[in-house]
């Protein structure tokens, strides 16, 4: 005789499946069965999310351990990205080496050209600039004293503002030496990374796909093909987004450069300098070059002045927006204003000024690669009626339940 609740080649029958006005049976189904689904299917959810978690925590950790390197590398990669459509250009009549080697040493040239040029135009405007700030200063007091605003400053309130920042400073002088050698320090460590930068960019322009062929090399064949697949998505929009940034940021120091010499705004090549280095700093790079330049021109020229050019550089700003970023990197980094400010501000949170240059970059590579490597869904109708409780697992569950008992 066989038991009702076993059916012969089957496993548990119907019956020990079945049974009315109880629960399923944990020794049959176990004991994970005896919990919602809603309660499994997120628990599984929330153990994968800590595991992602705790591997993202872990990266961040072991790069705030070697900082230094990974600021070099970083740097390496941008410098790659910047020179290598010149080395290319220049191999097709030069050697890799040579042309590696005219690329790296003309941008170190260009770059100290620059500087060299506006260290020139401040010395040189240096004591009309003195000037011209003292009687600024004079027309600012004078402003802020005449009751045309809401509030008025005297000059006795002006002394005693000097007078506590000079104090502060003699209470804190300890404080702000040791503050300037951990800054003596830091520039150390800036050129040490520049240096080691400078040093894998010679290897990465003239070596970089026999080194990419090494690496691949190592790896198993079955992931040889996703690997590279990955790796180049992630380098096309690593590339793109800097090769884009670097053209955007000289595309508006030189408006920036020609709009302040035309309103006679003196250290017009600093501040267009200012604004090439602001536009490596999403969101909060150009809104602060452009509050510099106001207060320039507003010290020199007068409230008008600074008003036309708080009003300049913010129609940069706008073409920098709606003209220059869709043209030039196109479809190659597309990111949501809101993901940018959330990576913008996460950025700083954790690592400062540095976080918030190569957060927008990180972002935008790792949804690159997971753009590339997923599967999608077809999209989901929007018109598409509310569910009626009528899906897959209903169905199996009605099956079961109309399953007849076999007997023996």
């Amino acid at each position: 005789m066989t038991d009702a609740s076993q059916t012969p080649g089957r496993g548990p029958g119907p019956a020990a499946r079945k049974v009315a006005g109880a629960r399923r049976n944990p020794a049959v189904y176990g004991v994970e069965h005896t919990a919602p689904r809603w309660l499994r299917n997120s628990a599984g959810v929330s153990w994968r999310l800590l595991i992602v978690i705790l591997m993202v925590g872990l990266i961040f950790f072991v790069v705030g351990k070697v900082m230094l390197l990974f600021i070099a590398l970083f740097i390496a990669f941008v410098f790659t990205a910047v020179l290598r459509p010149i080395v290319d250009f220049l191999s097709r009549f030069l050697p890799r080496g040579l042309s590696t080697a005219l690329a790296i040493f003309g941008g170190f040239f260009l770059f100290i050209g620059l500087i060299a040029y506006v260290a020139y135009s401040i010395a040189n405007q240096w004591t009309d600039l003195t000037k011209q700030f003292g009687d600024g200063l004079k027309q600012i007091t004078d402003y802020l004293e005449s009751g045309k605003l809401p509030f008025t400053i005297t000059n006795d309130q002006i002394a005693t503002w000097i007078s506590n920042g000079q104090k502060w400073v003699q209470d804190h002088a300890g404080d702000l030496a040791s503050q300037a050698a951990a800054g003596a320090g830091s520039v150390v460590e800036i050129f040490t990374a520049i240096a080691l930068a400078i040093f894998c960019t010679v290897f990465f322009l003239s070596r970089g796909r026999d080194m990419w062929t090494w690496f691949l090399n190592q790896l198993p064949s079955r992931v040889r093909g996703t690997w590279q697949m990955a790796a180049g998505a992630g380098w096309y929009t690593f590339s793109g987004y800097t090769r884009g940034t670097v053209l955007i940021a000289l595309t508006d120091s030189v408006l920036a450069f020609i709009l302040l010499l035309a309103l006679g705004v003196p250290l017009a090549a600093p501040l267009a300098v200012l604004v090439l280095v602001g536009a490596f700093i999403p969101l909060v790079g150009a809104p602060a070059a452009m509050i510099v330049a106001m207060v320039v021109a507003l010290a020199a020229n007068g409230l008008l002045n600074a008003a036309l050019v708080g009003v300049g550089i913010a129609l940069i700003g706008q073409l920098e927006g709606h003209i220059f970023q869709p043209f030039i990197m196109g479809r190659q980094v597309r990111l949501h204003p809101v993901v940018i400010a959330l990576s913008v501000t996460a950025g700083t949170l954790t690592f400062g000024i540095l976080g918030a240059v190569i957060a927008v970059p990180l972002v935008a590579v790792c949804w690159a690669v997971f753009s590339r490597l997923r599967t999608l869904d077809p999209p989901m109708d929007t018109e598409t009626p509310a569910d009626d409780g009528d899906g897959p697992v209903d169905e199996v569950e009605q099956i079961e339940d109309d399953e007849p008992v076999h007997e023996a």
